[in-house]
C-alpha cells in the first residue's frame, strides 16, 4: 500500500511483498527489509541494452520485506497514480517508486523529446498497482478529451496517461509578444482522451521559456 507522509515522503507498507524504487530514495524504514539494486530499471539484461541505447536512463532498486518502508527525492513533491490496466508515460527522473508487479519498460516520444531535453524516449508503467510520481511542486492533474486538447510546456510535463496523441508544434509565446521574450518556443499538444500531469516549475528545455 502506497501513501503520503505528508506532500514529499512515500510510506510504503510491505507485508513480504516488495517495491520498486529509484535507487537511494529509502531514507527510513521500520521491520525487517532488504535492498537489491536492479539492472536496466528492473527490466534485466534486455532492459539494460534498451536503456542505454534509448539513453533513456533508470536506476532502480527493489525493496522487500515487512514493514514500512519511506522515500524521498530531494524534497520534491510525491503524486500518487492508481493503474488498472493502463500505460503510464512518465520522465525516468520523475518516477520514485511503483509496485512490483507493474512492468516498466520504453517508449519513442519523437521530437517531444527533443524539445524537453530529456531525449526522444521516455518511461512506461504498465500493468495494475501503484505508482507514484515526483514534480517540482504540486502536479497539476489535467484531463484531455477529443473537444478540449491541451497545450504543455515541455519543462512543465511530467507525465501522462490514456489514450492520447502527441505533437510538437513551435509557436510564439505571449512574452515574446511584449518583447522579453527569446524567440520561438516549442510547446506539446495533447488530443483523446486521458490524464496529463504538469508540474508549476520548468525546467530549462532545448525550446526555452514558454
Amino acid at each position: 500500500m502506497f501513501r503520503l507522509q505528508g506532500s514529499k515522503t512515500l510510506a510504503v507498507d510491505l507485508t513480504g511483498d516488495a517495491v520498486k524504487a529509484k535507487n537511494g530514495s529509502m531514507v527510513a524504514y521500520d521491520g525487517r527489509m532488504s535492498f537489491k539494486k536492479l539492472s536496466g530499471g528492473g527490466e534485466g539484461v534486455r532492459g539494460m541494452v534498451t536503456r542505454r541505447l534509448t539513453g533513456e536512463q533508470m536506476t532502480v532498486m527493489e525493496v522487500s520485506g515487512q514493514g514500512t518502508c519511506y522515500f524521498a527525492d530531494r524534497a520534491t513533491e510525491i503524486n500518487l497514480v492508481s493503474l488498472h490496466g493502463e500505460k503510464l508515460y512518465v520522465e525516468a527522473s520523475n518516477l520514485l517508486a511503483a509496485d512490483a508487479g507493474l512492468r516498466t519498460g520504453t517508449a519513442f516520444t519523437g521530437l517531444r523529446g527533443g524539445a524537453s531535453g530529456n531525449g526522444l524516449f521516455t518511461t512506461t508503467v504498465e500493468g495494475s498497482g501503484q505508482a507514484a510520481i515526483m514534480s517540482d511542486g504540486p502536479a497539476v492533474l489535467l484531463r484531455v478529451s477529443p473537444r478540449y486538447p491541451l497545450t504543455v510546456d515541455p519543462g512543465a510535463y511530467v507525465a501522462h496517461q490514456g489514450d492520447l496523441q502527441q505533437h510538437f508544434q513551435a509557436g510564439v509565446n505571449l512574452r515574446t509578444l511584449m518583447g522579453e521574450g527569446s524567440g520561438e518556443a516549442f510547446q506539446i499538444r495533447f488530443e483523446g482522451d486521458g490524464l496529463v500531469y504538469v508540474q508549476p516549475s520548468e525546467r530549462v528545455t532545448v525550446g526555452g521559456d514558454v
